[in-house]
């Protein structure tokens, strides 16, 4: 490896991430990324990647010195390194789990303890998913803004399937109409395509929009309801529901 476009194409194959989808993290043209392999990376871009990617500048520049920052992931950690086993300071951050998977911190309602029957959103103490870190570096999501939960109910079939597990970004929630986004509503937890409504009112639509039809609420009813954005949906895993018939036995 002479150059920092060879230690980049490394760094993307250890990721698991192609050029393509590394291109499109980056905004630029998959041609841009094959110049870089094929060149260097710029200068100007230099320090980004190698703060994307968890190595040190230089080493990525001249493949001198140590690959990876000698320190406990941050809360600015923006990504994993690769090939690093570590934890985060406080609970709600990642833990990565090898050079190619992290540990997302799970959460769910649970009932709150004062007896009222109401549930609250919170986090479930030793309760982890493992997650491929390519798909956070494909999603533009750092490591310590992501959040897993439980998809409850059938509003979002057949696109996502109740008991699906859900990967949320909290540090995006600012509505972009048409996404899906994680939603508290008084303690309840919600998966919706959200739309911006006029005065700070805010439209819900539900992917099985038959069964569960649109709701409007105004910037008064936010505030009462206590409805609050948990962040945006980037990722969700898939679950068969059904189990195929087969055949019945014949006595014979």
């Amino acid at each position: 490896m002479n150059t920092s476009g060879d230690r980049l194409r490394l760094l993307l194959r250890e990721c698991h991430l192609s050029a393509s989808d590394f291109a499109a993290n980056r905004r630029v043209t998959p041609q841009h990324v094959n110049n870089w392999f094929k060149r260097g990376i710029p200068m100007a871009r230099l320090d980004e990647i190698a703060e994307l990617l968890c190595v040190n500048s230089r080493w990525l520049r001249t493949g001198e010195g140590v690959k990876h920052p000698k320190v406990p992931i941050s809360n600015h950690t923006t990504c994993l390194p690769a090939g690093e086993v570590g934890y985060a300071p406080n609970q709600n951050t990642a833990l990565i789990a090898d050079k190619n998977d992290i540990h997302i911190p799970f959460y769910n309602e649970v009932l709150s303890p004062c007896g009222t029957k109401k549930t609250r959103v919170v986090e479930i103490p030793d309760n982890r998913v493992r997650l491929d870190c390519s798909i956070l570096h494909a999603a533009d999501v750092s490591a310590e803004n992501a959040i897993c939960v439980p998809m409850i109910g059938h509003s979002m079939s057949h696109k996502i399937q109740s008991g699906s597990t859900i990967a949320i970004d909290r540090s995006l929630t600012h509505i972009v109409d048409g996404e899906i986004y994680a939603l508290e509503q008084d303690g309840m937890l919600r998966i919706k395509y959200v739309y911006r409504q006029p005065k700070d009112g805010l439209r819900l639509r539900s992917h099985n929009a038959k069964e569960y039809p649109d709701e409007v609420f105004s910037a008064e009813h936010i505030r009462t309801l206590d409805i609050r954005i948990l962040g945006w949906v980037f990722w969700w895993s898939t679950l068969n529901t059904r189990r195929p018939a087969v055949p019945s036995l014949l006595n014979e």
